[in-house]
Parts: C-alpha cells; sequence; structure tokens
C-alpha cells in the first residue's frame, strides 16, 4: 500500500517526528532512506532494552553475562557502563532455577515508584525451563551515591508444565495505573500478565495468562514489546529466525487494541492471536534480520531499539534516523520507512 492510504480497522498514531534507532548485534544501524546522522562510541550490543532517560542521559540493558548497558547523553554517541551484576552478586535463585544458564537475555526497563525497574530473562537455547526476574536501582548513573542494583527475585517461570516460554520481558505502565508484562518466545506465542504496581511482582502466583499472538503454522515468535497511545494499545512482535548472520529472517510485526488484553488486530482486522500481525520492519537492502523491539514514547516522539545485523562491514558503525512526519506510517513491503500508520 501507498504511504498516508487509509487503512481498515485502524486509526492515526499522531507524532510530529519519528526517531527511530536500531541497534544490533554487530553494532548500530538505520531503517530509513531519509537523512541519517551517524551514530558514534562503542556500538556494539544484543537484544536491547527499551531506551529510558534518567536526568541527562539515556540508557540501554542488553543480553550478556551480567546484563550489559550503555549510555548516551544525545542518543548519537554511546559509551558502555557497568553490568548489572558481577558474577559475586548474581542472583542465587536463577542457578536454581535454571540450571546451566550462562548469560543474561533480553531484558526491559520502565520507571515506577521512584526507582528503576529492570525485567531480565535466564534460560538456556532452545529450553523451556525458563524465568523473568525483576532487579532495582533508584539510580542508572553509577556515579550516583544511591546507585545500587537490588534483586527483587523471579516474577514467572516456566517449565514443561505450562504451554509458555517465559522469556522476553515488555513491560508497559498503561494510563490507569496498572502495570502490564508482555513475554514468551516460540511454543504458544506471545503471552500477557498483569504485574503489581506497588511491588512490579506478578499481581497473584495463579493470575490471568493471556495469550496476545501466534505465529501459526511457525511457532517462531518471540521479543513482545507493549505501548499505549491515547486510549489505544500497540503490540509489537517479532517473527520468524534471529541469530543466522545474513541468513536471520527476523521482521517485526504490530497490532493495535482497545484493550490491553486484546484482541490485537492487524491492519487487515485480522486477530494477532491467529496468526495476524502487519509488517513493521523487515530485511532491507545490507540490513538483515530487524528484531526485538522495545518502543520508547518520549512527548510526541517514538524511539524505537531493535536488532538486526548488516552484510556489510561498514555498518559496524552506524547511523540515526530523523524522521520527521505528521503520522506513523505502515512501510510497503519494500519500503525502508521505519514507520507506521495504524
Amino acid at each position: 500500500m501507498e504511504l498516508g492510504a487509509p487503512v481498515k480497522g485502524v486509526g492515526v498514531f499522531i507524532a510530529r517526528q519519528i526517531w527511530m534507532l536500531v541497534i544490533g548485534a554487530v553494532g548500530f544501524c538505520v531503517w530509513d532512506s531519509a537523512a541519517q546522522e551517524p551514530l558514534t562510541g562503542n556500538l556494539s550490543i544484543h537484544d536491547p532494552s527499551t531506551m529510558i532517560k534518567d536526568g541527562s542521559r539515556y540508557y540501554i540493558f542488553a543480553t550478556g553475562q551480567n546484563i550489559a548497558s550503555k549510555s548516551s547523553s544525545d542518543k548519537i554517541n554511546w559509551s558502555s557502563g557497568p553490568s548489572v551484576f558481577s558474577n559475586a552478586t548474581r542472583p542465587p535463585w536463577t542457578t536454581n532455577a535454571v540450571p546451566g544458564f550462562t548469560d543474561f537475555w533480553a531484558p526491559d526497563i520502565i520507571y515506577l515508584n521512584g526507582q528503576y525497574y529492570l525485567y531480565y530473562s535466564i534460560s538456556t537455547f532452545g529450553s523451556q525451563v525458563s524465568a523473568i526476574g525483576l532487579v532495582t536501582n533508584p539510580a542508572l548513573d553509577p556515579t550516583d551515591p544511591n546507585y545500587l542494583w537490588t534483586d527483587q527475585g523471579p516474577v514467572i517461570l516456566s517449565s514443561g508444565s505450562v504451554t509458555y516460554n517465559a522469556i522476553d520481558p515488555g513491560v508497559m505502565l498503561a494510563s490507569d495505573g496498572r502495570l502490564w508484562m508482555s513475554f514468551g518466545s516460540f511454543w504458544t506465542g506471545i503471552k500477557m500478565i498483569e504485574l503489581d504496581p506497588a511491588t512490579g511482582r506478578r499481581s497473584s502466583p495463579s493470575s490471568t495468562v493471556y495469550s496476545l499472538a501466534t505465529h501459526p503454522p511457525s511457532t517462531a515468535i518471540e521479543g513482545s514489546d507493549l505501548i499505549q497511545h491515547s486510549n489505544l494499545f500497540y503490540l509489537f512482535v517479532n517473527w520468524d529466525t534471529c541469530c543466522a548472520g545474513v541468513d536471520s529472517t527476523y521482521n517485526i510485526r504490530v497490532g493495535r487494541s482497545s484493550s490491553v488484553t486484546g484482541p490485537y488486530l492487524d491492519r487487515n482486522g485480522v486477530s494477532l492471536a491467529s496468526g495476524g500481525g502487519t509488517m513493521f520492519l523487515e530485511s532491507s537492502g545490507r540490513y538483515i534480520g530487524p528484531g526485538h523491539a522495545g518502543v520508547m514514547v518520549e512527548g510526541e516522539t517514538l524511539r524505537a531499539v531493535g536488532d538486526p545485523v548488516s552484510s556489510a562491514p561498514e555498518a559496524s558503525g552506524a547511523a540515526f534516523q530523523k524522521h520527521p512526519t505528521s503520522n506513523i506510517q505502515h512501510p510497503t513491503s519494500n519500503s525502508r520507512v521505519s514507520s507506521a500508520r495504524f
């Protein structure tokens, strides 16, 4: 479809401008043919969290042995920061819950109750024995005298006794004050639970597990993220496979709902729970396999952090897209515009 064309069953997400930051395992790269601003600094990262601001700096967290971090004062020049844990401070419950895990995966972060709540995954590749944990800190600046990570234990665990895989958290505080976390990887798809906004933990051990999205006949769906704009909710998910270099088939799909619990519909009115999903970002040119979107809404600006690889060696550098528009518009199948109209 042409950019700006009407979209069935969905409305318009108004924004004065969009900045799309795509951060990949081999560096940062841009998904647009519009004017680009090159990024500098230490750019290598994998499975980045939503970008978040503390004071005058922006922070992201990522997969790593003890959860990696990076920060920037301008979203252009990035530097590495300290890990969340050290080998000595790894939470003891993690090795008991998931024997054999090595790296902490795919964190997400939110500011709540005067604290930064960082959710992280633990698992082993291809296993459903997994867990999502929570660690908090009143500050993200390591020089702040209040800076101290405190682990709050597990939020949800999975095993062969359930149908989901408890990794890849995506956390959202709704405008009504309710706190939600989407999650899931393969198995029966993307799920969601309600969290207690006072603690950041699951609202109750037996609270409802909502099913939000699948990708039949494949089970290759993961890396979800939720945002709210006005009274509408948007669910971003990854389809297909990552981590295969230039053979990666990752792509980002999106749907919208008037209810946080769904159903989330694509632009054709198909529910994501039934395999629907409008294309948001896909491979284009040298940029391969975009995925694991983390969407930050700052005023009237949307920024999305993602996870592609590149077939070009110079992409170990990066660029930062500034794309002014009056709408977020779905790209066509051959478009590199990293914006979407709902």
